[in-house]
């Protein structure tokens, strides 16, 4: 190639990622996507964006880094002799999953794929399951829209609502703000019935 022919990469361009994942965990995905009216890429890019910035979901992949690396001023040593993560369990029923990923958190993602020794792919697929089983992503990215959803005063009898079942709540499990989702999932999937109508009506029945 000629001197001076070579394009330069614009800083804000973004890398495809397409990571396989268990049905069961792109199925949660789609049911937020669904629930929230946003499309799946856009999901999935914010769960690796909240991933790479959370200190607990790095602590625990890091239970399974394979090399030193450096993440929010932490430095985790990894360990040759860790049994390799890069193949899912076998019999684990999988699909892909797509998303595009701002450079710098596409850099992260391949530091992150380094220290765990597998494929920037399959670190995005480790990456979005320990944000969604092992932090508080789906309250916090729920909680903001159904913000903007409801104005303060449903916002604050909703949360009474879900204090008040999990404090009376006879048997040991805790109603989150994901259970919440799959029941409006089930609600409106397939009906006319729209997000805020269920939303109000699921309010007003406890009201």
């Amino acid at each position: 190639m000629q001197k001076g022919s070579a394009r330069k990469v614009r800083t804000d361009k973004k890398r495809d990622v397409k990571p396989t994942i268990p049905v069961e965990l792109k199925d949660t995905i789609y049911r937020i996507s669904y629930v929230v009216d946003t499309p799946v890429k856009d999901i999935v890019e914010t769960i690796c964006q909240f991933g790479l910035d959370s200190r607990k979901v790095i602590t625990v992949l890091s239970e399974n880094f394979k090399r030193n690396v450096k993440f929010h001023n932490t430095l985790f040593i990894g360990d040759l002799d860790k049994p390799s993560v890069q193949r899912l369990k076998s019999g684990t029923r999988t699909e892909r999953i797509s998303t595009r990923l701002q450079q710098p958190d596409y850099e992260n993602l391949v530091t992150l794929a380094f220290a765990l020794d597998v494929t920037p792919s399959r670190a995005a697929a480790l990456l979005i399951d320990a944000s969604i089983r092992h932090s508080d992503f789906v309250n916090s990215y729920f909680q903001q829209h159904l913000s903007e959803t409801l104005n303060y005063n449903r916002m604050i009898e909703l949360r009474k609502i879900i204090n008040f079942i999990n404090n009376n709540n006879p048997y040991d499990e805790t109603v989150s703000w994901l259970a919440l989702i799959s029941y409006i999932y089930a609600e409106i999937k397939d009906s006319a019935v729209s997000f805020n109508e269920t939303l109000n009506d699921f309010i007003d029945k406890w009201k």
